[in-house]
């Protein structure tokens, strides 16, 4: 239960992380396409991914080629709660953040607190 909790406290983290990414100027590409081309050519600084995308293999390789290029990957909930922290209307099944902004400082401590899960 208590592992719960935390998941959600993270995720609501994230998803405020990447709304601020998103509101300060900072570049972030959305979907699955556009995150993979993100990660192939080594400009994603964040890769996040919805743990409700079906089917799973849509998303399957993400953590993979993240761990291949040494990006952080984090993994959250919902699919909507994505796609609304990023600005779009649509569930958004992965995100891939190029570039903090104003906001490099939370991007940092976004993923060092994930490390230490």
């Amino acid at each position: 239960m208590a592992d719960e909790a935390g998941k959600k406290d993270l995720d609501s983290h994230v998803y405020s992380v990447l709304e601020k990414i998103r509101s300060k100027g900072g570049q972030i590409k959305k979907g699955v396409n556009e995150a993979t081309k993100a990660l192939e050519r080594s400009q994603a600084k964040l890769v996040v991914y919805a743990s409700d995308t079906s089917p799973k293999e849509i998303v399957m390789h993400l953590p993979l080629l993240c761990k291949d290029k040494n990006i952080p990957c984090i993994v959250v909930k919902s699919r909507t709660e994505l796609g609304k922290s990023v600005g779009v209307d649509v569930p958004t099944a992965a995100v891939a953040v190029l570039n903090p902004g104003e906001e490099a400082h939370a991007l940092e401590e976004l993923v060092s607190k994930t490390k230490n899960l």
